[in-house]
Parts: C-alpha cells; sequence; structure tokens
C-alpha cells in the first residue's frame, strides 16, 4: 500500500522540462510558410476586437521567421488603433500574430521582441472591418 504513491510519483516525474506540444517538429525545423495568413487574422481579429469596425491606422508586417518561445515560427506583426468601449480609439497596439504549421495559432500581446525590425505596410482590410 505505501509503495504504491512511490511508483506514481516515479511516473509522474519523469521528462522534467518537457513542454506538450502539438507539432512533431520540437521548434527547429522549418515552418510552412502560412499561405492564408491575412484571411485568417481578419478572421481573427473580428472575435478578438470588442468593436472591429472602425479600426484606424492599421498597418502589418509580412510573416517571417522568428525563434519565439525556443521555437522557429512564422512571425507577423499587426499594429492598429481599435475603438474601446465607450467609442473612443486607443493606443495604437501592436500585436504579433504566430503561426503553427502555416496556421494563425495564437496572438502575442506583449510584441516588442518578436516584433522587433518589423517592416511594417498599410492593412486597409483591417480598417474596413465590418460586424
Amino acid at each position: 500500500m505505501l509503495l504504491l504513491p512511490m511508483a506514481l510519483a516515479a511516473c509522474a516525474g519523469g521528462d522534467e522540462g518537457r513542454s506538450i506540444t502539438y507539432t512533431d517538429d520540437r521548434g527547429v525545423a522549418n515552418q510552412p510558410f502560412p499561405n492564408n495568413y491575412r484571411n485568417e487574422i481578419l478572421s481573427f481579429m473580428r472575435t478578438y476586437l470588442n468593436n472591429p469596425v472602425g479600426v484606424r491606422d492599421a498597418v502589418m508586417a509580412e510573416p517571417v521567421q522568428r525563434v519565439v518561445g525556443g521555437r522557429l515560427r512564422y512571425v507577423s506583426c499587426l499594429r492598429y488603433s481599435a475603438r474601446d468601449s465607450g467609442g473612443n480609439y486607443s493606443e495604437p497596439r501592436e500585436r504579433a500574430i504566430l503561426y503553427v504549421d502555416g496556421r494563425l495559432d495564437r496572438i502575442i500581446e506583449n510584441a516588442s521582441d518578436p516584433c522587433a525590425g518589423a517592416v511594417y505596410a498599410p492593412f486597409p482590410a483591417l480598417q474596413s472591418m465590418v460586424r
């Protein structure tokens, strides 16, 4: 009876420091380019923003490969000003969009490191979103 907890603890203690990943590349292999990234960003931003109508000053950087969290991923950077709940425009926000296996995986709100040196171009489709 006393040996059972020790045996279970030994099983649970293995593989320390390994994170769970749904891709088999372990972060070092080249990822496929996210060909549909513009449409994926627009679809995501419709749900991410409280009010997707009337976004101003939208600019985006093309996806480039960067190491994020120790893994090689495509990252696209986005900067925009959106309306807050009172209808006023907030300060411009910079976000990093992370892609895994060629598809949008998540948004990184603190984008100063992954977006350092990003080359932005106008993204008018974000400014013309509707609900």
